[in-house]
């Protein structure tokens, strides 16, 4: 359970009990996470400690935020195989809000952006792809 007296913020402990359960499979790949209110409930923590907490998760690319769906876990396993030739070059980052809705993904999925050798640019979301040579 989440301890207030302890020296680790409870946001943190509330996302190492929400890890495990990601990582345990006890909450599977596309399963939902329960609302923020619920957690706040159940945990009896402020809906502010449990965005921060989500947040985390996030940045650790376990889950994806979808508002105002809720938030997900992510899967782990890739989709697509994009190769990569000599001289072509990738790169991860941030997408814009336009490249979020063209490529259908949530809140806090990078992009790998592909430059191919003859100048085309490829633009994947980086939780469906595995990189190859």
């Amino acid at each position: 359970m989440i301890d207030p007296s302890a020296d680790r913020a409870v946001f943190r402990q509330l996302a190492d009990l929400l890890r495990k359960r990601i990582t345990s499979g006890d909450l599977a790949p596309g399963a939902s996470l329960p609302s923020e209110l619920r957690l706040a409930q159940e945990y009896g923590l402020s809906r502010t400690s449990v965005r921060q907490a989500i947040s985390l998760l996030r940045s650790e690319g376990l889950v994806t935020v979808q508002p105002p769906r809720g938030t997900f876990v992510r899967s782990m396993e890739p989709t697509e195989t994009v190769t990569l030739r000599k001289g072509d070059t990738a790169s991860a980052r941030m997408p814009t809000p336009a490249e979020r809705r063209e490529l259908e993904i949530g809140e806090g999925v990078p992009v790998l952006v592909v430059f191919r050798a003859d100048g085309s640019r490829e633009l994947y979301a980086a939780d469906r792809i595995r990189v190859g040579r």
